[in-house]
């Protein structure tokens, strides 16, 4: 493994010294891990939807572009599948097709299978906004990750993955 670069200290140790000092009976190894992935994640946050902003679309509207995206072709959903997989209600859901349809990255229609169901379908304008997108969230992504030498990148993933995984756990 490579050295590491010397650590500097960030806003999360201020906080933990600063629970050594009130309660020092404390393990605060949690809050060092949740506090910096907390904190990650509204930075990283931030950035990608400045790169989606740049489309025209945010961070909520590209994950329903990115879901239909990666489906496959001919890159239709449902309504409920969509929902389910981005973890939304109906009503949210429906905000985003909305606007979505509107900017002309999306068609709603009638289920051929379902008299009372819809599919959701990604056009050739949505389809090209979406890549474009990825590509740039990506680009985003990498020059945060580029902190990491790609062993550390992977072995930070591989953690990761582990801390998810015994979090879902019911």
């Amino acid at each position: 493994m490579s050295e590491r670069p010397e650590q500097r200290k960030d806003p999360v140790d201020a906080i933990i010294e600063q629970w050594a000092t009130v309660r020092p009976d404390l393990d605060t190894t949690a809050m060092e891990v949740f506090g910096r992935v907390g904190r990650l994640s509204l930075a990283m946050g931030d950035r990608m939807a400045k790169a989606y902003a740049k489309f025209g679309i945010s961070r909520g509207e590209f994950d329903v572009l990115a879901t239909l995206r990666r489906s496959g072709e001919p890159y239709t959903l449902s309504p409920r599948q969509l929902s389910a997989t981005l973890m939304l209600t109906t009503g949210g859901m429906t905000g985003r097709l909305d606007k979505l349809e509107r900017a002309g990255l999306l068609r709603r229609s009638p289920d051929p299978h379902d008299r009372r169901g819809l599919r959701v379908t990604l056009t050739d304008k949505g389809l090209g906004v979406v890549d474009e997108a990825v590509a740039a969230g990506l680009a985003v992504q990498t020059e945060a990750l580029s902190a990491l030498d790609a062993e550390r990148a992977a072995l930070l993933a591989g953690l990761l993955r582990e801390l998810l995984a015994g979090t879902e756990r019911p």
